[in-house]
């Protein structure tokens, strides 16, 4: 579970966020002013660091150069006001990964936050192939059987097998699966995630209505057990 570390004065944005955050499966820690923020980041460790520029105390600029200065790398997304220019250009400039300008949607948030954790981390290496019970499959030559007789897994099967395979024993949220396996750009309703576990269940799982490797994580997605 990815920690993250929302910088922010405004309370009200930060429940909203954090209520969010909290039901796609991150633990979210706040605060409300930059010192306070230096310190948060420092004591609570987080994978990715939500910091907004105009904070009391100290501004979110500063708190991002004294950060790197101190060595810290957690990737830190500012937030700016629309129209603000130099803002960003001086937050990437002092060492912020990425921005996002207010007023802003939930789901880009969601998505600059997982591409910025999956950059971080690094791309998972793919592997080449990948045995559980009495299933075989092989990425890379996109073939898969199951007890021996070949089994007819779509393109879109096999990454989203592919992605629960990397992320094998973890809550995976819909929204992740319809980043890696849709893309960014190309999202289609989270029931379509649904509708492709249950058919990629009737084809690897021994009884699909009570699954033992594709489980449901009620309210959240999906955990793959092999």
């Amino acid at each position: 579970m990815s920690k993250l570390l929302i910088i922010e004065d405004e309370r009200d944005l930060v429940m909203g966020l954090k209520d969010n955050f909290e039901f796609e499966g991150y633990q979210v820690c706040a605060a409300y002013d930059g010192e306070s923020g230096v310190e948060s980041a420092r004591r609570e460790n987080p994978d990715l660091i939500l910091l907004d520029v105009m904070l009391p105390k100290m501004n979110g600029l500063d708190v991002c150069r004294q950060l790197r200065r101190q060595g810290v790398e957690t990737p830190i997304l500012m937030l700016t006001a629309r129209g603000a220019e130099m803002d960003k250009v001086v937050g990437l400039e002092v060492g912020a990964d990425d921005y996002i300008t207010k007023p802003f949607s939930l789901r880009e948030v969601l998505a600059r936050v997982r591409a910025a954790l999956r950059r971080a981390r690094g791309r998972l290496t793919e592997p080449e192939s990948f045995e559980f019970a009495d299933v075989q499959v092989n990425f890379r030559q996109h073939q898969a059987t199951k007890a021996g007789k070949p089994l007819d897994l779509s393109p879109r099967e096999l990454a989203m097998l592919l992605f629960l395979v990397q992320h094998r024993e973890e809550t995976v949220t819909r929204d992740q699966l319809l980043d890696e396996v849709w893309g960014l750009n190309n999202y289609p309703f989270t029931r379509t995630v649904d509708n492709h576990i249950a058919k990629l269940r009737q084809k690897i799982e021994d009884s699909p209505s009570e699954p033992r490797h594709i489980i449901t994580v009620h309210r959240v997605g999906y955990k793959f057990i092999p």
